[in-house]
């Protein structure tokens, strides 16, 4: 099974997850959007749903698959919230953001009663920090931001616009620092490390936030819980 047709499965099967009258969370990046296709097949066969997304990309796919999407403002509490991860450990934590929505990712997530990941087996890991820890950041801090992320040992670097062109940019106008610090012992102690830095917005690490993972490799689809 290729990593796409196990992206394509594990977005399938989290389809059964979502209930006539439930107001949904979307994800964001290559399985969310799998995701967000399947469910658009169900709406369309009369599926009656309200949704929420965590990105621009994500709410004009939902839209342009005819379904219901709103605002949090409007939408504020959900049943569910369906998304990604660029690495999951042991007890569901995760490392989120490799698509930049890592700031939105986490409000949506917080508003929903269960958060289901969807990832295939190669984003299963025994300690989270193979992948790119990123960081978001106001454009004013980043120079103040920059020097303390690398006194702590993350070995920050600027996220470039997918074009190559200048700085990639979220969808709240914030830059990214992707952290290639390598195995993340304590992520509690370094989410609160990150966290006490003036002007960072929010990082990538989602702890104790996940209650179910649905993980899609040669075997099928695999549950597991934190």
């Amino acid at each position: 099974m290729t990593q796409d047709e196990a992206k394509a499965l594990v977005g399938k099967r989290a389809v059964e997850f979502v209930k006539d009258g439930m107001a949904v969370g979307l994800g964001t990046g290559t399985t969310a959007t799998l995701f967000i296709r399947s469910l658009g097949e169900r709406v369309q066969q009369g599926l009656k749903i309200r949704c929420v997304a965590s990105s621009d990309a994500s709410h004009n796919l939902a839209a342009s698959l005819g379904m219901d999407i709103t605002t949090l403002d409007k939408l504020p509490e959900l049943d569910v919230y369906i998304d990604g991860a660029d690495e999951v450990a042991p007890g569901l934590a995760l490392i989120k953001g490799g698509g930049g929505a890592l700031l939105r990712e986490k409000i949506v997530a917080s508003a929903a009663k269960k958060f289901i990941v969807v990832a295939d087996q190669t984003k299963v890991v025994k300690m989270l920090g193979r992948f790119p820890l990123p960081v978001e950041v106001i454009k004013m801090a980043l120079p103040l931001v920059l020097p303390k992320l690398a006194e702590l040992g993350l070995n920050p670097s600027q996220r470039p616009a997918k074009n190559g062109n200048g700085p990639y940019l979220t969808d709240e106008g914030n830059f990214i620092l992707d952290c290639a610090c390598g195995q993340i012992p304590d992520p509690v102690a370094t989410a609160a490390a990150i966290r006490s830095i003036v002007g960072v917005v929010e990082h990538g690490l989602f702890l104790h936030m996940a209650s179910l993972a649905l993980i899609a490799g040669d075997d099928g689809v695999t549950e597991l819980q934190p």
